[in-house]
């Protein structure tokens, strides 16, 4: 790992207790989106969940396949979503230590690779995508949930700096906005078929969006 996402890792970890207190803000839009992915998933599927924080989706979501791997680049993350597994066994979940650039991914290995809240805070974004691309099986899905904060109050682009230099924020978020992170998603070599905002409560600027691995 280089120095930079040892230091994300350090943030998530030092926050990860209180993160796994904190509520869902929107109840009713999170079960959409929960209720969309389910929508490409299939009881034979392979399936990867990247940044997958505290284990809350991975729970709900492993039941529909045959197999899913969750994986954080926190390890005290990971170790909480372990303690809910316990609580809630499902022979079909593991979860990880680990990103898309430091699990040992195979070519054409996932049906679908999932990834909420969570291209906004990696590294490179473009280098991501390529190799969840290369992992995804062909008519394979990439499915994501990302808040854009290009789209969002200027005021919180001039925070983030701020909070990053007092320890509240991660040394990665991207102020993308919606339209150049579908642009990215396509030139990775995805078609992207689904483009959705689920947010029952103010604006949403975390666009939903299925991508396709061509056949």
């Amino acid at each position: 790992m280089t120095a930079t996402v040892n230091k994300d890792a350090r943030f998530w970890d030092r926050i990860a207790r209180k993160y796994s207190t904190d509520p869902i803000k929107d109840e009713e839009g999170y079960q959409k989106t929960l209720t969309r992915v389910s929508d490409f998933l299939r009881s034979d599927d392979s399936v990867l969940e990247l940044g997958c924080g505290t284990g809350t989706t991975a729970l709900h979501l492993a039941t529909m396949a045959s197999s899913y791997l969750a994986t954080d680049i926190s390890p005290q993350m990971i170790a909480i979503a372990q303690e809910k597994a316990v609580r809630s066994p499902n022979a079909q979940l593991k979860f990880s230590t680990g990103t898309v650039e430091t699990l040992e991914l195979q070519p054409d290995q996932y049906d679908a690779v999932l990834g909420f809240n969570y291209l906004h805070l990696v590294e490179d974004i473009d280098r991501n995508l390529e190799l969840i691309r290369l992992c995804l099986k062909s008519g394979g899905y990439f499915i994501s949930k990302t808040p854009c904060v290009g789209d969002m109050t200027p005021l919180i682009r001039l925070v983030i700096p701020l909070m990053r230099a007092v320890g509240k924020a991660p040394q990665h978020v991207h102020s993308i906005k919606a339209s150049s992170l579908e642009e990215k998603i396509r030139n990775a070599g995805f078609d992207i078929i689904a483009c959705e905002f689920h947010a029952t409560q103010g604006k949403d600027v975390r666009p939903f969006i299925v991508a396709s691995k061509p056949n």
